[in-house]
């Protein structure tokens, strides 16, 4: 047997052009620039005042009411956190705002979603005007006394319920998912349909899968939402300290060093207060501190949804 070997010049590959659009032109390296030199401006703007909070919460309080402080601490201190986590119910107001928080979301994902799929139906001939009688809720009101009044005679007062009833359908949210569901292609659902699934079943097992982008949004609006609300603790159960929050207990600590500072008889005029367990502070360095405990469990949590954040808002803004 005889073989034939090609010589080398035809087996030799052929350099491939790069193509246009991959070349380094004046134009492209100009835009590239300029864009990432935007990008990083505007990056540094936006955690700069993360890193000047928390450089002052982890500076020493007198010392901050002179100001100047970056993003790193000029004398550094740990007393603004003592003062905060040495309060005596801070860790169980802590628990409640996170079983709080857990409510609300469940609970507004499962009846806006439901009701988002009802508004997504075209077989469902009301749903334009309870979709027009959802989105006027998002430009008027009642106003806070007549909520107050409403929650009253729903005997809600110093109960749990007052903070996840009020709450339990977002129309904002319920536009979002709304506009998600109809971007679902309906042959999905016809054979859903077809193979004996009701409308429940359909919504349960088929659409909300599909949905995990969209539900990750606007469960991080309602956790956000949830989480730093401390007026509906104030306005409803402020009567019973079991149901105090995190973020009410932490805005009456900083609501009484405010008060200290400007009863104190320092000749400053951002002067010195005195927190739980007679540990000097100061009300800028307090506030700072507690910025930064209140804030670190949602930094914790976006991480995990910042993936879908994106993709689940704009897909879903991709039909009206």
């Amino acid at each position: 047997m005889s073989s034939t070997i090609a010589p080398k010049s035809l087996t030799r590959r052929v350099p491939r052009s790069r193509s246009p659009r991959h070349r380094w032109t004046a134009e492209r390296i100009i835009f590239t620039t300029l864009n990432t030199t935007f990008l990083l401006a505007l990056a540094t703007l936006m955690i700069y005042p993360l890193l000047n909070t928390l450089a002052i919460s982890l500076n020493d309080g007198m010392d901050a009411v002179r100001g100047g402080i970056g993003i790193w601490p000029r004398v550094f201190s740990l007393k603004n956190y003592e003062v905060v986590l040495n309060m005596n119910t801070i860790y169980q107001a802590f628990f409640m705002s996170v079983f709080k928080t857990v409510v609300v979301v469940v609970t507004n994902l499962f009846f806006t979603s439901m009701l988002a799929y009802a508004l997504s139906r075209k077989e469902f001939i009301f749903r334009r005007p309870i979709t027009i009688i959802f989105v006027l809720t998002l430009y008027f009101d009642a106003g806070l006394i007549p909520n107050y009044l409403l929650i009253k005679d729903l005997g809600m007062l110093n109960s749990f319920q007052a903070y996840w009833v009020p709450v339990i359908i977002s129309a904002f949210n319920l536009i979002i998912l709304r506009t998600y569901m109809k971007s679902i292609p309906e042959e999905i659902t016809e054979s859903a349909r077809v193979d004996g699934a009701g409308e429940f079943r359909t919504w349960w097992q088929i659409i909300m899968p599909l949905c995990k982008p969209a539900l990750a949004v606007v469960g991080l609006f309602v956790a956000v939402g949830s989480w730093n609300a401390w007026l509906d603790t104030l306005l409803y159960n402020s009567g019973d300290q079991a149901l105090s929050t995190l973020q009410y207990e932490l805005q009456k600590l900083l609501a009484s060093s405010m008060n200290a500072g400007a009863n104190s008889a320092n000749t400053a005029g951002n002067a010195a207060s005195v927190g739980s367990g007679g540990q000097l502070t100061t009300p800028i360095a307090l506030r700072s501190a507690i910025t930064m405990v209140a804030a670190v469990p949602i930094l914790f949590v976006y991480p995990f949804l910042q993936k879908h954040f994106v993709s689940g808002l704009m897909i879903g803004s991709v039909k009206g």
